[in-house]
């Protein structure tokens, strides 16, 4: 290329271009590297400049060079176009690539508004160069390229208007764990930073997006998921609706349990009117949801909770398709269709199921959550009762109708409810599970509010992160990662700014954590174990037996230092009562591990000192965090070796890790013969995750006749998934042929923005 052509910089001066400048910078970007080649990134980098090309567009075209020939031969591109990306960002944020000293940066981005100011008050001078010392900015070039433009593009501190960035990566780390333990006392606090951002910056605990993204801002809400109850009356009504705007600005994915709201045709105020029934309220919620864009780091998703025996049902189920008008269409929220063990008996044994309004059926919808044998004692009785308005409809049509939509628009979920009562951390009878999240993993007590102040409701805030299972060599590793993730999760919830009071009390109250994992796949790939034919049955067993086990040990130690929770009366865990206890015994016949823990003593443990924390876990779908620990996505087979995730980033090819060494252990999407092993992977997980499970249903349907699947097979799946004690079901994936290429190498994914991003997705 013409060596002549010339530069513009930034301040609209004019100079010749310095190819040696840049071949330096790629040379370096390529140091320790295998199988990149520099002048090949040069030679398609000059092929697209342009005389007077700007010096931020030269750094861009050559980042981009880079990251296209990432692939299955040359995998370390990926970290090639990550350097590359770390020495641009750098420049834009510091003017450099030396980032400046810690206490230096806190003070001007404190000045600027952009950091918050109880940083410089918490700490002293003399600290925070302590903490700076603590930094390895080399860590960086850990990243890959995915990781890079997901916190540039969602996690750094920046003007999102101008698009100016303030921080890079290792500064983001180090004042996450500075904010968290701020309050630990003087004489330990420094070392829990230190070790906090040490597991964080080294991908062994992984953070939701509302954390990365905003703590060390004056925004100080953090909590992934809000989970908001609706009456059956219009002020409870509008005060869902107001709480919704509240949490949707501030980051939060929402769950929305609308079952109560009567259906139309009731009668309201003693017959003077007929109530409009759900629709009109559901697009009130919607209008809610979508009111805020959350400052430009995600939209605002919800998923909206009822009943299968809800008299409008049919109605409900099919609001999200394509067909139909907006009258009738509720397209822009997800529904989870909520289920129990009556209900399926009804369909195993060819039944009908009657269809009623709540508000018909004093008592059935309570009991529908606390107590399975009066619910159906009061369901047998109000359908022999000739005076209730009802409507029956054949159990194989209504779960046919169910599974098609759910098939069609891939988001109706599962929520099987008797099994997050009866398989749960809380007293049914005091606090009952009645919804689930955004995301599916989340079940806690929640209470409808009657204004927006109304200090006698409930709204349930979960607070997420992630241990890494490819980042640990031996359970036992697992140990410290659960303690300090539980001390900074529970720190947190005393940090956070909470904008409802409803959720502020039953925050402090259960003080409710969701820490579930990342990098599954890649943990079986190590083992030679698959997915599909139970041969990773008893690791799983094992993993998840130590995970729930260090989980509850690290919050009953920290019961002993401040004391149990306000409301740990209301768990079964008062009553010495433990997941072990209530999971489904078929998993027995699938897994004869045995338990390895020593669950008696830790029993005793917490029926004397409880737990600081009424829920530890949770198994969230963990899109964009996986991708910054350069991981696979929480318990989910990668659909590729490559993954090209298409986001508002434009296209990011993600590689597995340890391609080179482990690339014929995956076990990809597509390869799974059908949903069984994975359904009892997730039944395995269950019997010790003590909320639930982002648990998703994949079919190829070019694998059945006539290229469509069978009913029979979606039914099989779903009955399937409720006799090993799963409580929900959340995506119906579909292979459709265009998004991946059939040798199963790379695949394209569209990232979902909807589950909060991923807020929820952490």
């Amino acid at each position: 290329m013409n060596s002549n052509m010339t530069v513009t910089k930034r301040s609209g001066e004019r100079e010749t271009i310095d190819l040696d400048k840049i071949h330096r910078v790629i040379e370096w970007a390529a140091k320790g590297l295998t199988n990149v080649s520099v002048s090949e990134v040069e030679l398609r980098s000059h092929l697209q400049f342009f005389e007077g090309i700007p010096t931020e567009a030269i750094h861009e075209t050559i980042i981009k060079a880079a990251a296209d020939l990432i692939s299955p031969e040359s995998p370390d591109y990926q970290f090639l176009s990550a350097r590359l990306a770390i020495f641009h960002l750098r420049k834009k944020a510091f003017g450099q690539f030396e980032p400046p000293k810690l206490f230096d940066h806190v003070v001007k981005l404190v000045e600027l508004g952009k950091y918050d100011a109880h940083i410089l008050q918490d700490y002293s001078r003399e600290e925070i160069e302590i903490l700076g010392s603590y930094i390895d900015h080399w860590r960086d070039m850990n990243f890959s390229y995915a990781a890079v433009k997901q916190l540039e593009g969602k996690y750094l501190v920046q003007n999102r208007v101008t698009h100016e960035i303030y921080e890079s990566a290792q500064f983001l780390y180090i004042l996450v764990a500075a904010c968290l333990f701020a309050k630990y006392p003087k004489e330990t606090r420094l070392k829990y930073v230190k070790d906090f951002y040490d597991a964080t910056s080294l991908f062994k605990i992984s953070l939701p997006t509302p954390i990365m993204a905003g703590v060390r801002t004056p925004t100080r809400q953090f909590s992934s998921c809000v989970l908001i109850e609706c009456g059956d009356s219009l002020d409870s009504i509008n005060a869902t609706s107001s709480s919704i705007v509240k949490y949707v600005s501030q980051r939060a994915g929402i769950g929305v349990n609308a079952g109560r709201i009567r259906a139309l045709g009731s009668p309201i105020r003693g017959g003077e009117a007929f109530h409009t029934g759900c629709l009109p309220f559901y697009k009130y919620f919607q209008t809610a949801v979508k009111s805020c864009s959350q400052g430009g780091v995600r939209g605002g998703a919800a998923t909206l909770f009822y009943p299968i025996w809800h008299l409008e049902v049919e109605s409900l189920l099919v609001l999200k398709n394509n067909r139909g008008v907006d009258d009738n269409r509720i397209r822009h929220l997800d529904y989870g269709v909520q289920i129990n063990k009556l209900m399926y008996q009804r369909l195993i044994k060819g039944g009908m199921i009657s269809l009623f309004s709540p508000s018909d059926v004093p008592g059935m919808y309570d009991a529908f959550f606390e107590d399975q044998d009066e619910f159906e004692r009061l369901y047998l009785k109000y359908e022999a009762d000739e005076s209730i308005r009802k409507q029956q409809i054949k159990a194989v049509e209504l779960f046919s109708l169910m599974m098609q939509e759910r098939a069609s628009t891939g988001r109706i979920y599962i929520q099987n409810v008797d099994h997050c009562n009866t398989h749960s951390p809380f007293d049914s009878k005091v606090a009952p599970i009645r919804q689930s999240n955004l995301c599916l993993e989340i079940a806690l007590p929640t209470k409808p509010l009657n204004n927006i102040n109304d200090p006698d409701g409930e709204i349930a805030l979960c607070t997420l992160s992630a241990l890494n299972l490819g980042a640990i060599k031996k359970l036992e590793e697992l140990e410290p990662l659960a303690d300090l993730a539980v001390r900074a999760l529970d720190n947190l919830l005393d940090y956070q700014d909470y904008p409802i009071i409803s959720a502020e009390k039953a925050s402090m109250n259960r003080r409710t954590l969701g820490i579930g994992v990342i990098n599954f796949a890649y943990y079986l790939a190590k083992e030679g174990v698959r997915y599909s034919d139970g041969s990773a049955n008893s690791i799983t067993h094992k993993t998840f037996e130590a995970i729930q086990y260090y989980l509850l040990k690290a919050s009953n130690n920290l019961a002993k230092e401040q004391g149990a929770c306000p409301s740990f009366h209301e768990t079964t865990y008062s009553k010495g009562i433990l997941p072990i206890d209530t999971y489904k015994r078929d998993l027995d016949k699938i897994c004869d591990e045995p338990l390895h823990m020593d669950w008696e003593t830790l029993r005793e443990e917490i029926k004397t000192h409880g737990l600081r924390n009424s829920t530890l876990s949770a198994l969230m779908p963990s899109e964009t965090s996986s991708q910054i620990s350069n991981a696979t996505n929480g318990i989910e087979p990668p659909r590729g070796l490559i993954s090209v995730k298409a986001s508002k980033d434009g296209q990011l090819k993600q590689v597995v890790p340890d391609f080179d060494k482990y690339q014929h252990s995956y076990e990809l999407l597509w390869q799974m013969p059908n949903n069984d092993g994975y359904i009892q992977l997730v039944g395995l997980m269950q019997k010790f995750v003590d909320q639930s499970i982002s648990a998703n249903t994949n079919y190829d349907p070019g694998r059945f006749e006539g290229g469509r699947v069978p009913m029979k097979v979606l039914l099989k799946d779903l009955l399937t998934a409720y006799k090993y004690g799963v409580k929900t079901l959340y995506y119906h994936n579909t292979r459709d042929g265009a998004s991946d290429n059939h040798d199963d190498i790379t695949a394209i994914e569209v990232e979902d923005d909807d589950c909060a991003g991923g807020a929820c997705k952490i």
